[in-house]
């Protein structure tokens, strides 16, 4: 088998606590206890599990935001786990993120014209409006797009400049960190079609982060279900959801909503604490 294009392995960040007391520290707080993983090229990977589980930590400390407690992290043959930001250059050109809030993660001052070449400027690239222009089309924008402020466009169009500047350097890994989350139903599959066609189009390697398993399935061939800053169950996507091992996996794949279940009156609340439903 060839090497993973990501390898974590025994990955733990803890955090500390404000002190409460003279005497004594307080206990950390721990975000991730012990993850480990791989990521083949071109494989579609999701991890899943409720806020506060550790996804976005986890995801931080791949992408050389965070720095882990201990552990390992290698990104194409390269452990990043000490490395200096100067030695970062080509993860920051090789793997891209989409954040859940496209409003909070494109300026508001700048046109997005100015939004998608940035990454490109600042690694030194040539920022040509050609390959603007390539990219608002690639994601089902006009061209005119480029002249406009975020403000002026939808929660489902500013998810795809959003898209559409995490692909301009060209990147080998796009990691997507609940990018549906935020958008309104009626617009969500649309993304999320858009981003499993660009994948597989560019011919990349998709890290898919979200709490809704359903989500998950639709776009990701394998799945990681984390509870708790760890790593509870990990299969194809088609078999954990079919047949769930884990008690907390269960719960989540109970708690995906059905016609079923809403003529019933049962309530998501009610299923992932565990009440069967009527």
């Amino acid at each position: 088998m060839a090497e993973p294009v990501i390898q974590v392995t025994d990955l733990v960040r803890d955090y500390p606590r404000p002190r409460t007391s003279l005497l004594r520290a307080s206990p950390p707080v721990h975000a991730l206890r012990g993850v480990s993983f791989e990521v083949q090229e071109g494989e579609r990977f999701g991890i899943v599990g409720e806020s506060g589980c550790g996804k976005s930590t986890l995801l931080r400390i791949i992408a050389a935001l965070d720095r882990a407690t201990s552990g390992q992290v290698v990104v194409e043959g390269t452990d990043i786990t000490r490395l200096p930001e100067r030695r970062l250059r080509f993860l920051r050109e090789n793997l891209q993120l989409v954040f859940q809030d496209p409003m909070s993660s494109l300026d508001p001052r700048m046109r997005v014209r100015d939004i998608i070449a940035e990454p490109l400027v600042v690694q030194g690239h040539p920022a040509s409006g050609e390959r603007v222009r390539e990219l608002l089309e690639a994601v089902g924008l006009s061209a005119d797009a480029g002249d406009r402020y975020p403000h002026q466009f939808s929660g489902g169009q500013r998810q795809r400049i959003s898209i559409a500047r995490a692909l301009a350097p060209r990147p080998r890994i796009l990691i997507a960190d609940e990018p549906v989350s935020a958008l309104d139903v009626s617009v969500r599959a649309q993304v999320l079609n858009l981003i499993s066609d660009l994948v597989d189009e560019l011919n990349l390697t998709l890290i898919f982060v979200s709490h809704d398993l359903s989500v998950v399935k639709h776009v990701c061939s394998r799945v990681a279900v984390m509870n708790a800053g760890q790593i509870v169950e990990t299969g194809p996507t088609a078999d954990v959801y079919a047949a769930p091992t884990h008690p907390y996996t269960r719960r989540l794949v109970s708690a995906v909503p059905t016609l079923q279940r809403a003529l019933s009156g049962a309530t998501t609340t009610d299923l992932v604490k565990g009440v069967p439903s009527t």
